[in-house]
């Protein structure tokens, strides 16, 4: 049986955040299968993170995983839960996507309704039986790095799921990248964990916060 801390994870899609995740869950001693619709970016990151990291095409990934990270832009999540759908089923999925895109004007725009958040519109699309955690989006790709395992407090890292059986193991995931797990309710309050909202680094918090600070804010 599966434990929280001997889950398999996959990471779908090898960008900036993914990049960062797969690195620091290698650094902390965990395991990671990378993915990516390029395969030879998914080998050549698997052997500059060393023996933990095991490239995978994404179908493999998934199918091997227990806890599936979806790295990828919020616009590509739905076609990934339709192409993988039969694979996905059972699957915990962590979703750290943000709503928004590149605008005219070098920043972003959110690309839903002012009221919608990712995580419910995600939550709505779920293959059958998979569960859904907002989480590791909750900072921008470079203090994801250089935050992991900060001393002496670790920093938090917030995050948002329907299904309190899976909080164990979202927050052993979250430690696991160097971070101190803040849950901040069900997937209702994805919304304050994206861009924008009062719980992002891209939003009024605008910077990392400590356990004890984040706490204050919820």
């Amino acid at each position: 049986m599966q434990t929280p801390t001997t889950s398999k994870i996959a990471i779908i899609g090898l960008g900036n955040i993914g990049q960062v995740v797969a690195n620091n869950l290698i650094k902390n001693n965990r395991g990671v299968i990378v993915a990516d619709r390029n395969l030879e970016k998914a080998q050549t990151l698997a052997a500059q993170l060393g023996d933990l990291a095991q490239p995978a095409t994404i179908s493999d990934a998934i199918r091997e995983a227990d806890i599936v990270v979806v790295a990828v832009w919020f616009a590509a999540i739905k076609e990934i839960f339709y192409q993988y759908e039969a694979l996905l089923q059972g699957k915990i999925i962590i979703d750290p996507s943000n709503p928004i895109a590149p605008n005219a004007q070098g920043g972003f725009d959110k690309i839903i309704g002012e009221n919608e958040s990712a995580g419910q519109i995600n939550a709505s699309l779920l293959p059958k039986g998979a569960k859904l955690a907002k989480a590791l989006g909750t900072l921008g790709a470079a203090s994801l790095a250089n935050a992991a395992n900060q001393q002496p407090e670790a920093a938090a890292l917030f995050y948002a799921t329907d299904d309190i059986n899976i909080d164990e193991t979202i927050e052993q995931l979250i430690r696991d990248n160097g971070f101190a797990p803040v849950r901040v309710g069900g997937l209702d309050q994805s919304i304050r964990i994206e861009v924008f909202g009062d719980l992002h680094e891209f939003g009024a918090l605008g910077k990392t916060v400590t356990v004890a600070e984040a706490k204050t804010k919820i």
